[in-house]
């Protein structure tokens, strides 16, 4: 773990952090295969901004440098009657991996969604992902085991 993790804020994002939030996200969106569109990342995050429809959390260095980010949706569980979240999207630059950055995103994501009243957090990754699925279950979460998700694209 490098020094620089000890200065790792994570915090609500907001208009002002668009910028550094859209290149994240970019980045994001290219790691699962997506081609970069800087244009594209900024509408749509401008977009959860402006209608506040999700969650931005934003890890930055000590200087403000952005290190990461996560997003959450709110949902609810009709079983358990309450309300849960999405932790839908998770990203940590390249350069800043290794510093504990994903789990403070994690953390802070748990102590947030716990104060908005969400009983439980939800999340899917590919198969392949090994690096975060350990990060995960280190930080307790628990694979969903028998349940298939089901898609249809519209």
């Amino acid at each position: 773990m490098s020094e620089a993790s000890a200065r790792v804020l994570v915090r609500s994002a907001g208009m002002d952090d668009l910028p550094a939030l859209a290149a994240l996200f970019d980045g994001y969106r290219v790691f699962y295969g997506e081609p970069s569109d800087l244009a594209r990342a900024s509408a749509f995050l401008r977009q959860r901004l402006e209608r506040g429809d999700s969650h931005l959390l934003l890890a930055v260095d000590g200087q403000g440098m952005a290190l990461g980010f996560t997003q959450l949706y709110p949902l609810f569980t009709s079983v358990g009657t309450a309300p849960i979240e999405l932790l839908n999207d998770l990203f940590v630059a390249p350069e800043a991996r290794g510093w504990g950055v994903g789990r403070a995103l994690l953390r802070k994501a748990a102590e947030d969604a716990r104060a908005r009243g969400a009983v439980r957090l939800e999340l899917q990754t590919t198969v392949d992902n090994a690096v975060a699925q350990a990060l995960y279950a280190s930080e307790g979460w628990v694979r969903a085991d028998g349940f298939i998700v089901f898609n249809k694209g519209l």
